[in-house]
C-alpha cells in the first residue's frame, strides 16, 4: 500500500510517496497562504491518491485542518503524528514526552533508523536551531533550543536602530568569523554561535555516553552551519522524511 509522507515545517513543506520499501522522489516548497485546494493540487496531485497519508506538522491547527480538508476531499485518509513515549525504536526522555516536538522525534526515529547502534545528535536548522541526543540504545537523552542564525539575525536587524542602520550595504560573508562589515559581523557570528552550540553539545554528551555522537544535521539552514563545525557530521535533508518512513513500515499505525 502506498503512503504518502508529509514533513509541515513553520515555512517549508517536504513530501514524498512510499510504495513499499521504497521512498520516491522528494518535493518542496514555501506553504504560506496554502488552502486545501493548494494542497490537494500540490501535495496530493492528480495521481491515483495514496489509501494513507501520514503527517509530520508542527505549523498549527489551521494548516492541519487545511492538509486534512484536501486529504478527505482525495479519499485519503490522513494521519497527523504524535509524541508517544516509546517510538520507531525511541525511547522520548522528556518527562511529559508531548512536549517534544513532532518533528523532532521523527527526526531522531530516521537518524536511528539512518545509523544503528551509533550515538546520533540531531540537529534541525529550521526557524529554530534545535539539538537532541539520542544513544546507540534509542534513549532520546534531551535537547536543546535557540534561534536559528536567520532568526538571530533578523532580531538584530529589526531590535537594534544602530546595528541594523549600519547593516545596510556592505558584504554578508566570506566564511570568517572576523567580518569586514557589520552586515558580514552579523551573519559570521549567528553561524558560528550555532556551530559553536553543537560542537559544545557533542563534548557534553561525551561524558554521557562514553563517546563523541555523530552530529545528523537537517532543515533548509543546515549547509550554513555545517561547514563550520569542528565534529563528525552528515547531511540528511530529508530526515524527518525517512523517518516517517520508518513509522509507515512498522508493524501496526502510528500513534497519531
Amino acid at each position: 500500500m502506498a503512503v504518502l509522507l508529509v514533513d509541515i515545517g513553520n515555512t517549508r513543506i517536504k513530501w514524498a510517496r512510499l510504495d513499499g520499501e521504497r521512498l520516491g522522489d522528494r518535493h518542496a516548497a514555501v506553504h504560506s497562504a496554502w488552502r486545501a485546494a493548494d494542497y490537494a493540487r500540490r501535495v496530493l496531485g492528480r495521481r491515483s491518491p495514496p489509501e494513507r497519508m501520514l503527517v509530520s506538522s508542527v505549523a498549527g491547527r489551521k494548516v492541519d485542518s487545511a492538509l486534512a480538508a484536501a486529504a478527505r476531499a482525495a479519499g485519503t485518509r490522513a494521519q497527523f503524528v504524535t509524541t508517544p513515549r516509546r517510538g520507531g525504536g525511541i525511547r522520548v526522555g522528556y518527562a511529559e514526552p508531548w512536549r517534544l516536538g513532532v518533528d523532532r522525534f521523527v527526526a531522531a526515529v530516521g537518524a536511528h533508523r539512518l545509523f544503528p547502534g551509533v550515538a546520533v545528535c540531531v540537529v534541525g536548522a529550521g526557524t529554530a536551531l534545535t539539538i537532541d541526543l539520542v544513544g546507540p540504545d534509542g534513549r532520546h537523552r534531551g535537547g536543546a533550543i535557540v534561534p536559528s542564525p536567520e532568526l538571530m539575525i533578523e532580531t538584530l536587524l529589526s531590535r537594534t536602530h544602530g546595528i541594523r542602520r549600519r547593516a545596510q550595504g556592505g558584504t554578508a560573508g566570506r566564511g570568517r568569523l572576523f567580518g569586514h562589515s557589520t552586515r558580514e559581523a552579523i551573519v559570521q557570528g549567528a553561524r558560528y554561535a550555532a556551530a559553536a552550540l553543537i560542537d559544545r553539545a557533542v563534548e557534553e554528551a561525551r561524558p554521557l555516553l562514553g563517546r563523541r555522537p555523530l552530529v545528523v544535521v537537517t532543515g533548509g539552514g543546515a549547509a550554513a552551519v555545517r561547514s563550520l563545525l569542528h565534529s563528525a557530521c552528515v547531511g540528511v535533508p530529508d530526515l524527518v522524511l525517512r523517518g516517517l518512513a520508518a513509522l509507515a513500515q512498522l508493524p501496526g499505525s502510528p500513534r497519531a
